[in-house]
């Protein structure tokens, strides 16, 4: 406990699954942390609870698919708590604005709608850029952590996965390029690729059996991870002082499922 003590953290979609996960185990490591989505009364709830095991949060509504929200966003931490620490861009939106989805819906490239594309984009790699943009002048001086969410499913290109896979993979380009322009400020950046159980998960199992669970077949550990206790110690470790010398990287954490 106490790895992050002093710590400032935002992470983004953070009112549930992966997101809720990270924020939580930050606060139990001593971060005080910015629990941020798009509904209000989710990023209150998720950061009361927070504050009801004895962490510090606050909740900062934002929607990643408006640029000025997030510079809102990282201006109101800073705010809050004086700087910023750490980033998780862990938020990202499926289907399309006017009809928002839990998770991707398998469609062949050839059918691939414009809407979806540019959504899906929006809420990934451009937020995440607009992200990391919007940390940068207050990590500049004194270094800090930014860790990327993107997907093995963009790695192999999994089928009817097209913006899905397009914009994680944009993500994993975002990344190796902040780590060589911004090392030389002690910013480490990395992505993390999870496999872990969650709402959008979920979705995509439902949407998608056979091939899922032909996914979780191949897992040697032979079981789909929890976001707190599987992957809580792989965010905070990359968040905190043991991963200093870590950057430009894609860390797989999903059972052994896909082994690069």
């Amino acid at each position: 406990m106490g790895q992050l003590e002093g710590k400032v953290a935002i992470v983004t979609g953070s009112s549930r699954g992966i997101g809720k996960g990270i924020a939580t185990v930050y606060a139990r490591e001593g971060a005080k942390v910015v629990v941020a989505s798009r509904t209000p009364s989710r990023v209150d709830e998720v950061a009361e609870e927070i504050r009801a095991e004895g962490g510090v949060a606050v909740g900062v509504p934002c929607d990643v698919g408006k640029k000025d929200q997030i510079f809102s966003m990282v201006e109101k931490t800073v705010e809050e708590f004086g700087t910023v620490d750490i980033l998780v861009n862990n938020a990202q939106g499926f289907g399309t604005e006017a009809n928002p989805r839990t998770s991707t819906i398998p469609t062949p490239i050839e059918d691939t709608d414009d809407d979806e594309w540019d959504y899906t984009f929006r809420t990934g790699a451009s937020a995440t850029l607009w992200g990391m943009q919007a940390v940068f002048p207050h990590m500049k001086e004194g270094g800090g952590k930014i860790i990327n969410l993107a997907s093995g499913s963009g790695m192999q290109g999994f089928p009817g996965n097209t913006c899905y896979n397009a914009t994680k993979e944009a993500i994993r380009a975002l990344t190796r390029t902040a780590a060589n322009e911004w090392g030389k400020y002690a910013i480490c950046v990395n992505t993390i690729n999870p496999s872990l159980r969650t709402d959008a998960w979920e979705s995509w199992e439902a949407a998608n059996p056979e091939f899922v669970q032909g996914l979780k077949d191949k897992m040697p550990l032979g079981r789909l991870g929890n976001p707190i206790e599987d992957g809580g110690p792989l965010f905070v470790f990359l968040a905190g002082p043991g991963s200093d010398y870590i950057t430009g990287m894609t860390v797989m954490l999903n059972g052994g499922r896909h082994m690069p």
